[in-house]
C-alpha cells in the first residue's frame, strides 16, 4: 500500500496528512520587508521618484517606508513620502492611508515643513470638494484655508508656496466655497 502525502494550508498552519495520520507544523511569514543596503538609498529614491510620476503611489511610499528604516532622517524619502501619501489623498479614495503630518513634520527645514503641510491641507481639501457630499464645499473650504495658512508661512522661503496660495484663492473663488454657517446660533433673550 502506497502512503500518500496530502498538504493542506491554512493561514497560520500548514496540515499534512499522510498515510491517516495528520501533523500540523506553523507556516513562516514570508511577507516580511527585506532591508535595504544603505549604499543604495540614492538609486530607490530615484526609483521612488519615478513610480510617483507613473501615478503609482503605493509603491513609492513602499520605497520611501525602506529608505526610512535604514536612514530615518532622510529628508528626501520623507518629502517623497508625503507626496505619495497624499496622491491617493487627492482623489477622495484615502480610506486607510495613514495620514502624512507625522512624516511632514518630520522635516527640518520649517520653510519645508510649513510647504508640506500645506500640501497635505489643499489635497485633503480637493478630495472632500470632489465628493459633492453634504457639507464638503464648507470642509473644502476649511481644508484650503488652512493649506493657504501653511503657505504663508512657506512663502518667504519658496516661491512654489505663494503659487500654491494663489491655487487654493481661485479654487474658493471657482467654487464660490465658503466657511460653515454656525448651526446653532444663539437666540435672543427675551
Amino acid at each position: 500500500m502506497n502512503a500518500t502525502n496530502v498538504q493542506f494550508q491554512s493561514a497560520s498552519m500548514t496540515q499534512t496528512v499522510v498515510a491517516g495520520a495528520r501533523c500540523l507544523t506553523p507556516i513562516q511569514p514570508m511577507t516580511a520587508p527585506r532591508p535595504l543596503r544603505s549604499e543604495n538609498i540614492p538609486q530607490a529614491l530615484s526609483l521612488a521618484a519615478r513610480y510617483r510620476l507613473l501615478h503609482e503611489p503605493s509603491e513609492t511610499e513602499s520605497i520611501c517606508l525602506d529608505v526610512l528604516e535604514v536612514d530615518p532622517d532622510n529628508q528626501e524619502a520623507l518629502a517623497l513620502l508625503v507626496l505619495a501619501l497624499t496622491d491617493s489623498d487627492s482623489t477622495g479614495q484615502a480610506q486607510g492611508i495613514p495620514d502624512a503630518r507625522p512624516f511632514a513634520r518630520r522635516l527640518r527645514c520649517s520653510f519645508e515643513r510649513a510647504y508640506y503641510l500645506g500640501i497635505i491641507a489643499e489635497r485633503r481639501a480637493k478630495g472632500r470638494l470632489s465628493k459633492h457630499s453634504p457639507g464638503a464645499a464648507h470642509v473644502a473650504y476649511e481644508g484650503l484655508r488652512e493649506a493657504m495658512g501653511w503657505y504663508e508661512q512657506a512663502a518667504p522661503k519658496n516661491d512654489d508656496a505663494i503659487l500654491r496660495w494663489n491655487t487654493c484663492a481661485r479654487l474658493i473663488a471657482r467654487n464660490r466655497l465658503s466657511a460653515r454657517l454656525d448651526e446653532h446660533p444663539e437666540l435672543p433673550l427675551e
